[in-house]
């Protein structure tokens, strides 16, 4: 796994396993994710050409997406920790068809992605947090940045 410019951000390239029948990859390994990070639902979102998802952050949520295709992203970063040494860090990278990734996003580091490709493009999530807790009773753990214009994470 390669740790980027903000701690507990994990980004690992993903290998596709290629044959005359199509491709596999592998999205998830238990072996090769702490135990506190495990996965307790998953979704695959799809986004269009064009669009962004985000930005927003989690209190206690840390994501595990898979950027696999068939389209490219631009993926946002924020660190809005406090207490990090990277505290208001922004970073960009790409991730997609071209370049396979798994991203970990911890709590408190805001994220958002475009798609900038010219396909739909599909996001797998593997939180380890569920959405609206057990029998989605509870409050999303989610603080959205996207609508409020005096935010500080903006997309560009």
């Amino acid at each position: 796994m390669n740790k980027i410019e903000i701690p507990g951000v994990i980004i690992k390239p993903v290998s596709k396993f290629a044959d005359q029948r199509g491709w596999l990859m592998e999205c998830f390994r238990d072996d090769e994710l702490d135990a506190k990070l495990q996965p307790v639902m998953s979704y695959v979102s799809m986004t269009k050409p064009g669009i962004t998802r985000g930005p927003h952050e989690h209190v206690t949520q840390t994501d595990y997406f898979c950027f696999l295709g068939p389209s490219t992203f631009k993926i946002y970063l924020w660190d809005n920790r406090k207490d990090s040494a990277s505290f208001e860090k922004k970073i960009t990278f790409e991730g997609g068809e071209d370049n396979p990734i798994i991203l970990i996003v911890p709590p408190h580091v805001v994220h958002a992605y475009q798609n900038i490709g010219s396909k739909d493009g599909w996001v797998l999530n593997y939180p380890n947090v569920l959405y609206a807790g057990k029998g989605k009773k509870e409050k999303v753990d989610e603080i959205r940045h996207e609508h409020d214009p005096k935010s500080p994470f903006k997309i560009g």
